[in-house]
């Protein structure tokens, strides 16, 4: 153990030709040993620039036909493994980031690409059904073996979705008809209601409400703008609802050393909600359900104590409202537990829960009184895809064969030891160092410096992610190492070391 702190407390230099962390290799080897990812490369190793000649040209002719400044370079996916993306011009990266926090078990896992060769499965991804009309025959075994066997405590019924935003935009329909057949007394539907929504007027219509947080992030349809609160470049220009915005504690680290600020930040939050459902009852606008993220991701890496959600939940119980828990980004597992609101440790966390990244298909459970009542009610063409539910059962078990939870708290914590000595040996770079599992983040000082290190790193040899408005935040798949977590931390502290 000590070796393998050592190794946060030493610069290393790197041999910039083979990219091999000469002085610490025994400390990376001694940190984890490497079986089940024999498959993917040893290091980094970069050629150019990122982007490279080849993505330029790339994002050049992508240009051409639609706005490609989001696009970082472009990639050759065929010859990228494990936790190692590689470029098309040749570059080989460790992605702390897969895909935004998508790829569960890195990139072309074996047990992955056996289930694509078995000729069983060959229809599954040639056929994708209009599931809600004309589902496979095993599609309700598949289900069971895949996202039945994970789902959280007390949900048992599963609606699945093609993305994150959709998945939390019917969710939120769901709420409502939920909430309005309650109202209703569970009787028939009036013909004024069905006169009324069709020309979007109210009784058919309800003003109802879903109250967010300020920094959260639920996609980027309609309903689920109206519940993003990150970036003003989400929602410049689209018309949206009159839904009540909490605010979402704004913690201060490190957390021992300010216990009672924080609990007090948290009381105030939790007030203000309440006072928001009263007031938006008072003008009509009924909140029907509140909708928060675990660790609000997007926006900034924004964490809240485990007490602080278990008293939200309660007010969602007082005031009648739905509670829906997003877990499209913390769910699969990177925070050491499968879905992020285990931590809390309660016997009824949530009403509905979202689901989509690395759970490879999009989605929500909820519980039974939630169940629409007549069909078309939540639908699309796809509602999901059958072949995403197969791969899914595979990465279980995986998850479960290579004990990937308990990895993920391991290298964690490996990799956030690292961030808290980065930050007591650049507390003019680093700052409030946090995380579970390996969901980990760190600030900068500006927008402005972040952006830079992101961009440093990426020549050296590591994929990272930015947030909020400072934050960098760490995404590594579950077959993350406590030795790609050292690695990591050799290759970043030389970057914080030479930073001008």
């Amino acid at each position: 153990m000590a070796s393998i702190l050592l190794a946060h407390h030493v610069t290393f230099n790197l041999q910039q030709n083979s990219r091999l962390l000469l002085p610490c290799v025994r400390y990376i080897s001694q940190a984890a040993a490497k079986k089940n990812v024999d498959f993917e490369y040893d290091s980094p190793l970069m050629k150019t620039e990122v982007p490279g000649p080849r993505s330029r040209e790339l994002i050049k002719q992508l240009s051409t036909i639609q706005n490609s400044e989001a696009v970082h370079f472009f990639c050759n996916y065929e010859e990228s493994r494990g936790n190692y993306l590689v470029d098309v011009d040749g570059n080989r990266m460790l992605d702390l980031y897969s895909q935004i926090s998508s790829i569960p078990i890195g990139y072309n896992h074996p047990a992955l690409i056996k289930i694509l060769q078995q000729p069983q499965n060959l229809s599954t991804f040639v056929n994708r059904p209009a599931l809600g009309i004309l589902p496979p025959e095993n599609f309700t075994e598949k289900l069971e073996d895949s996202l039945l066997s994970v789902g959280p405590k007390g949900l048992r019924q599963v609606i699945t979705m093609s993305c994150g935003s959709c998945s939390n935009e019917n969710a939120f329909k769901l709420i409502f008809m939920w909430y309005r057949n309650k109202e209703r007394g569970h009787t028939g539907v009036t013909k004024e209601e069905l006169d009324s929504c069709m020309i979007n007027q109210f009784p058919g219509c309800p003003d109802y409400s879903i109250l967010s947080f300020m920094g959260g992030f639920h996609g980027r349809t309609m309903g689920c703008l109206a519940t993003t609160h990150s970036k003003a470049i989400h929602k410049l220009d689209i018309p949206s609802f009159d839904w009540p915005i909490a605010p979402f504690p704004r913690l201060k680290y490190p957390l021992e050393q300010f216990v009672k600020e924080n609990q007090d930040e948290e009381a105030r939050c939790l007030e203000e909600v309440e006072d928001l459902i009263v007031k938006y009852r008072k003008k009509k606008k009924t909140v029907a359900g509140i909708v928060v993220e675990p660790i609000q991701s997007e926006g900034g890496d924004n964490h809240a104590s485990d007490d602080f959600f278990r008293k939200l939940r309660d007010i969602s119980r007082k005031h009648g409202c739905a509670f829906l828990v997003d877990e499209v980004q913390t769910g699969g597992g990177s925070t050491g537990k499968f879905w992020a609101h285990e931590h809390w440790g309660m016997d009824d966390p949530a009403d509905v829960v979202s689901f989509s990244k690395k759970l490879m298909t999009g989605g929500f459970f909820h519980k039974e009184e939630f169940r629409p009542n007549a069909p078309y009610r939540i639908f699309n063409t796809w509602l999901g895809d059958p072949s995403k539910n197969l791969l899914l059962a595979e990465v279980l078990n995986v998850i479960k064969r290579e004990a990937l939870l308990s990895n993920a708290v391991q290298a964690g914590k490996a990799l956030l030891d690292g961030l808290l000595d980065f930050q007591t040996r650049y507390p003019h770079l680093v700052s409030r160092a946090r995380g579970r599992g390996t969901f980990c983040s760190i600030d900068t000082p500006s927008d402005a410096i972040r952006n830079k290190l992101i961009l440093q790193a990426r020549n050296k040899g590591i994929v990272l992610g930015g947030c909020g408005d400072k934050s960098i935040r760490f995404r590594p798949t579950l077959v993350f190492k406590e030795h790609h977590a050292h690695l990591f931390l050799n290759i970043f502290n030389d970057i914080l070391a030479d930073f001008k």
